[in-house]
């Protein structure tokens, strides 16, 4: 190689160098994700607890896993704000100024609040079952400001994840990414803990409608109503948010594996009830239902959105509504034969998940389908159809804003 065509590789060596991007992941970002799959995990692990021994105690390891989370994410976006506000020369441009005083990202304020509600709710809890029982009702004022913060922490971890997303494509810019090679989409590490908070989002909406989805009201209208309501509103708003080619598929993908490990894993571990009435002898910890079939409308929703990018956002969201429940309905339909059958009782699908109090003829009632009249389940996929096309149009708006994130 003569000295110039040398010069020349040097220089296209120290162009690639230049323009990759140098992505170091904020270490309050990566305590904000373990914070937020605490959260998820302390959630599944509480209902599980719930379901095999009964509230014994306020000091279980399910909600010392909760709790855990609410505190990572309060103390390390709280430390950040402090650092920014009080020992930083200039006030960040990337982050977002309270009472003139305090400067943090906006996601660390959303994680700082949802820490706040948490943790406040954790004596209220405890004082709210002293006072009136045990759970006497799922949804009472100390759990309702606990999903509150549940869902702010969330939230949280997901906006600091597309802001350094949007950093990072910042930084490489899509012209130096592609003189070097590499894909401006999915440059750094960013976008893949977009879809993977997103899942846990996802994880997270997922148990909070699970009375709405048991096998056993698959074939009903109203379980496809709620599916509508929900899940295009996650998948459209992560596959529009993240810069990956096939955003709401890893958004599903992660649903998927976190609701598949708990079915596995959970009835490893032995367990027996320690609060009445017991109906039903358990031995080994409940886990909640095998995860419904996302994946397939998910792949169907990342395949279409490239094709129609262009068009209005409301013929976007009609196509995309429609054509995720149609997905929805064509595969979970079938798939919810299968789940009431005796094929399914296996250590994979684990349909024998029966709470201890539960009377033992529970389960027979969830091998068979609930009934309704067929104009009732026409009239209710008509009314998940337009649903749908709401929570479509709703998952693009927000997808839009928090892909321009940057604080």
């Amino acid at each position: 190689m003569d000295s110039s065509s040398l010069l020349m590789a040097t220089a296209d060596r120290a162009k690639v160098t230049t323009h990759a991007p140098t992505s170091v992941l904020p270490w309050q970002l990566a305590a904000v994700v373990f914070a937020a799959t605490s959260v998820i995990v302390g959630l599944i692990w509480d209902i599980s607890w719930h379901m095999t021994i009964g509230r014994d105690t306020f000091w279980t390891p399910a909600h010392l896993a909760i709790y855990t989370g609410g505190a990572v994410a309060g103390l390390a976006c709280g430390f950040e704000v402090i650092r920014r506000s009080f020992f930083s020369k200039q006030t960040p441009a990337d982050g977002v100024t309270v009472w003139r005083l305090f400067n943090g990202p906006l996601g660390g304020w959303l994680c700082i609040w949802g820490a706040v509600a948490m943790l406040t709710s954790a004596p209220f809890d405890d004082w709210w079952h002293a006072a009136y029982g045990l759970d006497v009702k799922i949804i009472s004022p100390p759990h309702a400001l606990l999903a509150l913060g549940f869902i702010t922490i969330l939230g949280g971890a997901l906006v600091m994840a597309v802001a350094e997303q949007g950093r990072e494509a910042d930084r490489a810019g899509a012209t130096a990414c592609a003189e070097a090679g590499a894909d401006a989409e999915t440059a750094g590490v960013a976008p893949y803990l977009v879809a993977y908070a997103g899942g846990l989002v996802l994880a997270m909406l997922s148990i909070f409608t699970t009375e709405y989805h048991d096998r056993e009201a698959m074939h009903l209208g109203s379980f496809y109503v709620v599916s509508s309501i929900v899940f295009p509103f996650a998948l459209i708003a992560a596959a529009r948010s993240t810069r990956l080619r096939f955003g709401a598929t890893a958004t599903a993908l992660v649903y998927t594996l976190v609701m598949c490990v708990q079915v596995w894993v959970l009835p490893l571990f032995e367990g027996s009830p320690k609060l009445g009435p017991i109906r039903t002898a358990v031995t080994h910890m409940v886990s909640l239902d095998f995860p419904l079939l996302l994946l397939a409308p998910a792949l169907c929703l990342d395949l279409l959105m490239p094709r129609i990018r262009q068009r209005n956002a409301w013929l976007q969201a009609a196509m995309l509504g429609v054509l995720f429940l149609a997905v929805h309905a064509a595969t979970q339909w079938p798939f919810a034969n299968f789940l009431v059958s005796d094929a399914s009782r296996n250590w994979f699908f684990n349909t024998d998940n029966i709470p201890y109090m539960m009377p033992p003829d529970w389960l027979r009632s969830m091998r068979q389908f609930a009934e309704e009249p067929a104009a009732q389940t026409v009239r209710a996929f008509g009314i998940a159809a337009v649903l749908a096309v709401l929570s479509a149009r709703t998952g693009l708006a927000w997808g839009n804003w928090l892909r321009s994130v940057r604080r």
